[in-house]
């Protein structure tokens, strides 16, 4: 009696395509950042309590490969909770000041007996990794930036009112009343300056969704 054999066939692998591998790398590609077409650092300011972080920080969220806040030198210690070179570039009164004399910062200036700044390299620095800058500052600082070499774009951020300004500032419950009086007083000088023209736009913060949309609609317009 014969047995019949059965041969299983042989599987020609090599004109199989392996989507696997080919997706795998597709996943590892890094994603092509949405840059603005204006890649000029972005000088935002505003009084305190107006809301800019808020804003600026929905903006990193959006498009974190593409923007990045600039990260301020000053001479304090860090507090609790604070990371260096994260928060800021903690440094020593004598390296700030040498930093100053070499001209070194497009801005500084000195508060509560510290001193802060911007220093042109981390500018240059994030520049130059493909990120747009933010820069937050206030009127002071914006009127170094205006006469130093750094050609930005400017951005202020108004409340709707100083009495809806002075609403916010009490709501947040860690000020003062003579700290709320000193800050009140500099958002009648800063919203005084905003009006003599410097900034290419006032974003009115009455609206957060309405504020946003104006704000990206400014950093990505052609």
């Amino acid at each position: 009696m014969l047995r019949c054999l059965s041969r299983t066939p042989t599987l020609n692998t090599s004109s199989i395509r392996k989507p696997i591998a080919y997706a795998r790398s597709l996943n590892t590609m890094a994603p092509t950042p949405n840059l603005p077409t204006d890649r000029r650092p972005i000088v935002i300011s505003g009084p305190s309590g107006v809301g800019k972080g808020t804003l600026y920080n929905r903006l990193f969220k959006e498009h974190p490969d593409s923007f990045t806040l600039s990260v301020s030198h000053t001479t304090r210690d860090p507090r609790p909770g604070e990371t260096r070179d994260v928060d800021y570039h903690y440094v020593t009164r004598e390296a700030f000041t040498d930093l100053v004399a070499k001209d070194g910062f497009v801005e500084h200036a000195q508060f509560g007996g510290n001193m802060y700044g911007t220093s042109k390299m981390t500018i240059e620095t994030q520049t130059a990794k493909g990120k747009v800058v933010v820069l937050d500052i206030e009127m002071e600082g914006v009127k170094q930036v205006k006469n130093s070499s750094i050609d930005a774009r400017y951005v202020f951020v108004k409340p709707p009112s100083v009495e809806e300004l002075e609403k916010r500032l009490r709501g947040r419950g860690t000020e003062k009343e003579e700290s709320i009086q000193k800050r009140l007083t500099q958002a009648q000088n800063e919203l005084a300056y905003a009006e003599t023209g410097v900034h290419d736009i006032i974003i009115v913060n009455d609206d957060l969704e309405k504020a946003y949309k104006e704000l990206v609609d400014f950093v990505y317009k052609a």
